[in-house]
């Protein structure tokens, strides 16, 4: 049975194993122990808080496999992007020139630093181990997140965003990051987003060119990063694009990968998640598969299972499940189906 639920202090050493296990780009899960312990604290008091308004927490969990006592994934909800320091990303956008007197008007693609979206909501830090990719698990792990949303919605913004990591070939190269960013950094791309995770993104992207950067100037390799996914992140993209989430108009700054936006309230886990009482009930007549959640803080747990529900009436819930969710008769308890 697996279950996904905050992460707690006793975590760190299988938490650091996924971390090292995990795709290069993701730079909120950087495989080092005290910047790890640091961000369990945080997760932890987050989770405590009493707070009730959108402000700097980090929700971090865990996906647990109660069994074996082992964790197999992890994902994140920065409440506010860009809360304490600037969130940057490269804005593609067409810049026009004309010219009247040759009745010319050209556009022409280019990039230009910037921090818009500082303020939004952000989901990070997916990953899940290889033998439960393209499972419903993923979803779990993903989707899990939005459920948590849903039930807190006055501590996160009225949109959310996601970066899905960039290109980058089986050495952990970045055409794009070795066409733009290893000129301002005598750095390779794996060191870079290594540094970015233990530390901050603001130092690096300060000593980005804070120059818009002609798309065409750039090698053909390089241009056909933008927007591009990395395979290994494909999973990801492709579960909160069935969610609702869109690309626009802004990339990562050091791969070029593309970011997501959804307004919260559009999202199809918040907007069609429905709420239920719990009847604890031995056996059940299962006939569609759910994630389903309850709807607490530092005790959070959501899980995919089989159900027999119907809207308005109470939902039956063996005791293994209710034990795992930690709800009992009476309780309520969030489901949208999967």
């Amino acid at each position: 049975m697996l279950v996904l639920r905050p992460v707690e202090q006793n975590d760190l050493p299988q938490l650091q194993r996924l971390a090292r296990e995990s795709l290069i780009g993701v730079t909120s899960l950087p495989d080092d122990s005290e910047h790890l312990r640091e961000k369990i604290a945080a997760s932890c008091a987050s989770f405590d808080s009493a707070a009730q308004a959108q402000g700097p927490e980090n929700y971090f969990f865990v996906l647990e496999d109660l069994e074996r006592r082992q964790l197999v994934g992890c994902s994140e909800i920065l409440a506010t992007a860009g809360f304490k320091e600037p969130f940057y990303s490269l804005r593609n956008r067409h810049f026009t020139s004309a010219s009247r007197e040759l009745n010319i008007e050209h556009g022409v693609p280019a990039l230009s630093l910037c921090h818009d979206l500082s303020g939004h909501t952000l989901l990070r830090g997916f990953h899940i181990d290889a033998a439960l990719v393209r499972t419903p698990f993923s979803e779990l792990l993903s989707r899990a997140r939005l459920l948590f949303i849903a039930a807190h919605a006055q501590r996160f913004s009225e949109a959310v965003i996601t970066e899905i990591v960039g290109y980058s070939d089986e050495q952990g190269h970045s055409p794009f990051w070795d066409a733009l960013g290893k000129h301002f950094f005598d750095l390779p791309y794996a060191e870079a987003e290594r540094l970015c995770g233990l530390q901050s993104r603001t130092f690096l992207a300060e000593l980005m060119p804070q120059y818009p950067i002609y798309v065409p100037m750039l090698p053909p390799a390089a241009q056909d990063c933008i927007g591009r996914v990395h395979p290994d992140g494909q999973e990801a993209f492709d579960i909160l694009a069935r969610e609702g989430f869109e690309t626009n108009s802004y990339i990562d700054l050091f791969d070029a990968g593309p970011t997501l936006y959804a307004r919260t309230a559009n999202i199809r886990s918040i907007a069609d998640s429905h709420t239920a009482i719990v009847r604890q009930q031995t056996s059940t007549d299962a006939r569609g598969r759910y994630l389903l959640s309850n709807d607490a803080l530092h005790d959070y747990r959501a899980m995919v299972t089989e159900l027999d529900y119907h809207p308005g009436q109470p939902l039956p819930l063996p005791p293994a499940i209710c034990a795992a969710l930690k709800v009992s008769d009476g309780s309520s308890i969030r489901l949208v189906a999967l």
